[in-house]
């Protein structure tokens, strides 16, 4: 026993000074091993207390059992240390300079293309169309054959188009993602001839239909998800002549501003016949001068009427297009699309 407790101290000293060495967890692991471990000094040591004679073995042992509590109380405690530092870094490195300025709570604000939206049905609403709205969602025949788009049209491609996956992962046809809202304008037909059926006369109808649509674009122009507003005018004698009027008293309503021109320029689409596009002119500021095309028209397609259940014989209408992200981007002076669906708070603070 005169040699066993000097090595013992030994041994407390040589293990306290390896776990303050130790300058993270998994070194103070590996030093505890080497002490307290399955084959650790101290352990060896209490499995050989069998080989020593009674008269020594319970002093032996109360003296090793002494030692191996030093060396446990030595290990909690850089534990303890450890963790005591590594939670000062987190706190250092995640401190808050509370001699910044506060970020405040700032009132919310409108949308740059939501104050648009509003703005243009607003200017309907004030010539006696009715907001209608339809499903994000739709059915093939919704969004492509009821609008005379045959089903070898290429604006069916998956290049083009987003369709939707049944619940096997099967990519199915005829439900998709629309690509404009001129389904609703087939769904308001609809439901209007339902309405009315009891009458010999069909009121007219004047809709515009805002809302979200998908196309598989984007850059600096262009964004898979962006939005549209269509308008239908269906009734009794509803001529070009209307929809030229009723498109460029818009136009010059919601620029605020008499001084541009407006053209009809003719082009194809499935859906209207005749069509056009729709081309602004600005006379003054930044644009001056430059023709920018704005919107899709024509009179409303007889097979369009009969999908609607109209009869194309009796009643004519017109329809057009626009995209008013880009009016925003017009109104605003922005030159990419992709400003609006980034979420920098300094872009959007601007509009408010």
């Amino acid at each position: 026993m005169e040699t066993l407790e000097p090595n013992l101290a030994d041994l407390v000293a040589l293990a306290a000074a390896e776990f303050t060495a130790a300058t993270e967890p998994a070194k103070l692991e590996e030093a505890k091993a080497r002490y307290l471990g399955k084959d650790g000094s101290l352990t060896a040591l209490l499995k050989g207390l069998g080989k020593l004679p009674a008269e020594e073995r319970k002093q032996a042992g109360a003296a090793i059992n002494k030692a191996r509590d030093q060396v446990e109380s030595a290990l909690v405690a850089r534990r303890e240390a450890l963790r005591e530092a590594t939670l000062q870094a987190q706190l250092a490195a995640e401190a808050l300079d509370v001699t910044l300025p506060g970020r405040g709570s700032r009132p919310g604000g409108i949308h740059p293309v939501t104050r648009t939206l509003d703005r243009i049905e607003q200017l309907f609403r004030s010539i006696g169309f009715e907001v209608a709205e339809g499903p994000e969602i739709e059915t093939d025949w919704h969004n492509f054959t009821a609008l005379n788009t045959p089903e070898k049209h290429p604006a069916r491609s998956m290049h083009d188009t987003f369709y939707l996956l049944d619940a096997g992962g099967k990519v199915q046809d005829d439900v998709l993602l629309r690509t404009h809202t001129s389904p609703v304008q087939i769904r308001t037909l609809l439901a209007h001839v339902e309405k009315y059926k009891h009458l010999d006369t069909l009121p007219e109808v004047r809709v515009i239909c805002p809302g979200r649509v998908y196309r598989v674009d984007s850059d600096a122009t262009h964004s898979p998800m962006f939005h549209q507003v269509e308008g239908l005018w269906v009734g009794e004698n509803v001529s070009f002549a209307d929809l030229r009027g009723v498109v460029a008293d818009f136009l010059r309503r919601f620029f605020e501003s008499e001084d541009l021109k407006v053209r009809f320029r003719p082009s194809f689409f499935p859906f209207t016949e005749p069509s056009a596009e729709i081309d602004v002119a600005f006379m003054s500021g930044p644009l001056e001068g430059r023709w920018l095309e704005i919107a899709g028209c024509g009179m409303v397609h007889p097979n369009v009427m009969r999908c609607g259940g109209i009869d194309p014989e009796r009643y004519t209408g017109f329809a057009f297009g626009m995209g008013p992200d880009r009016l925003t981007m017009l109104r605003y002076g922005i030159n990419d699309l992709r400003l609006f669906y980034e979420g920098d708070l300094r872009f959007l603070s601007q509009f408010n």
